[in-house]
């Protein structure tokens, strides 16, 4: 019997389930998406049991598509939006709050409290104190419903990041765990001694027995026991760490950048973990068997969700993917600068307060210079991160691996390109989250080989070279921080 890999890709606007061959070729996919709630200016949440009930939808779906059953399936992998967090009840396994959106900013009082702990936080984290990550949620949740802390110290309420969860309904409630990616963000796991930190859990004063155990990233996680044929789980990582691993970035230096909601640069830095001085955070990537791989990272909120923005609120487009041909039908941005910055901006500033802006409007600007700009805003918040990262490891980064729906905006992607003068490659499989975990629970299994045997199959299609010129690109960068710095002075 021919068997696949089945990936859940658990995002945060949809949810995708894909079927990967031995050649890493999607062979069947469903997708469906997600609802946020805007509860308060800043707040981002969504309901939890629509996560679960979506990953329900979209493996029945795939499996319709594709004319198989569960008992094709050699192994599940699943890959997750990361420091959403959720609080359930471990009796009744439903969730008594909803689940906090990573971008959300509802936390940042409990994290104001803390700022004299950050030294300590970064040290032992590699991250900042911010409400981005998720320990400052779930105190913010353990506030907010009733006995909340005394539940938790009881042994009655479990926290999970959204693989956590998935995991958690797949196998009917016999395992709690995560790996070490997702830990890794939560401001709550030491990536040195890769432990839950009792000082860190005291600051926040989170019990530990509401925490999952941490396991490597390719690990016999349980069985999903939720359908009637039992299927081995044995890959979990956080989304842009998956997409790191799907790029083929193994080695030393090798970075890559996914265009999703936000965007998120990773590299790859080896056995031991950099800790940043200038804004970058740093991340467990994967562990396989027991080594473990570190990478630094720079996360900028909105990156897709600009051109969302353009098609739902502003009404400025109908579908994402017509932002291309109307940002192509002017020459130029007629000196529009656009600042998504919608919950503050993410590295190198980690400014919660920053709220977006538009700088140099005209009687003669029209709808297409303002997606254009929109676009090139996506391009700027990625070069920021680009520029601390080299800063940092001193690494030149002439080439970089893309992925993530946006990259099919070929517009967008030549301006990547031209405003960081590097080569754009984009993979001939664009879902590189979900490969990422495909390959690592597939490695466990013995699906795959060996990481060599993947690098033989891995393939890139297309790639943009930069055309633009040196005065252009630091003319448009140099305006690109000034709208940057207004739009900060303006809070």
């Amino acid at each position: 019997m021919k068997k696949y890999i089945l990936s859940i890709d658990q995002g945060t606007t949809s949810t995708r389930a894909i079927l990967f061959d031995k050649k890493g070729e999607i062979v069947a996919s469903a997708q469906e998406e997600i609802g946020c709630f805007y509860p308060h200016d800043g707040w981002v949440e969504q309901d939890a049991i629509d996560i679960w009930l979506s990953v329900l939808a979209v493996i029945n779906e795939l499996l319709i598509k594709a004319n198989l059953t569960l008992k094709n399936i050699d192994c599940i992998g699943i890959t997750n939006q990361r420091e959403t967090a959720i609080v359930w009840d471990k009796k009744t396994g439903m969730p008594v709050y909803n689940a906090i959106v990573w971008q959300s900013r509802q936390s940042t009082a409990i994290c104001d409290a803390l700022k004299d702990k950050k030294e300590l936080i970064h040290q032992k984290t590699g991250l900042i104190i911010n409400p981005y990550f998720s320990a400052s949620k779930v105190r913010f949740i353990l506030d907010h419903i009733k006995d909340g802390q005394k539940r938790a110290e009881k042994g009655e309420l479990l926290f999970g990041t959204v693989d956590t969860w998935i995991l958690y309904k797949l196998t009917n409630g016999n395992v709690h765990a995560t790996d070490v990616s997702n830990a890794s963000r939560t401001l709550l796991y030491n990536i040195h001694t890769l432990k839950w930190d009792d000082e860190l859990l005291a600051l926040f004063n989170i019990p530990k027995i509401m925490l999952p155990k941490v396991c490597p990233s390719s690990y016999l996680y349980g069985l999903s026991e939720f359908f009637n044929t039992s299927v081995p789980i044995t890959g979990i990582a956080g989304d842009q760490q998956a997409a790191l691993f799907g790029q083929m970035c193994l080695s030393k230096g090798s970075c890559k950048n996914t265009y999703g909601t936000g965007c998120f640069l990773l590299m790859n830095t080896g056995s031991k973990p950099v800790i940043s001085k200038n804004g970058l955070l740093t991340t467990i990537a994967w562990q396989i068997d027991n080594k473990v791989t570190y990478a630094l990272e720079g996360s900028v909120y909105i990156g897709g969700a600009a051109v969302q923005w353009l098609r739902d609120q502003m009404k400025m487009i109908s579908t994402a993917a017509e932002s291309e041909d109307v940002a192509l039908s002017v020459t130029t941005n007629n000196h529009i600068y656009i600042v998504p910055a919608f919950v503050g901006l993410g590295s190198p500033y980690w400014d919660d307060k920053a709220r977006g802006a538009v700088f140099g409007l005209t009687r003669s600007a029209n709808r297409a210079h303002f997606v254009r700009a929109t676009l090139e805003s996506i391009a700027f918040q990625s070069k920021d991160v680009f520029k601390v990262m080299k800063e940092e490891t001193g690494v030149e980064l002439k080439t970089i691996k893309v992925d993530g729906g946006a990259t099919a905006n070929n517009y967008l992607m030549q301006f990547q390109s031209d405003i960081l003068n590097a080569t754009i490659k984009v993979p001939h499989i664009l879902e590189t989250t979900a490969l990422g975990v495909c390959y690592l629970a597939g490695l466990k299994t013995g699906y795959f080989g060996s990481t060599t045997e993947i690098r033989k199959i891995h393939q890139y299609d297309r790639q943009f070279k930069p055309k633009m010129s040196e005065v252009d690109r630091v003319r448009k960068y140099k305006n690109w921080k000034r709208a940057v710095a207004a739009t900060r002075q303006f809070i």
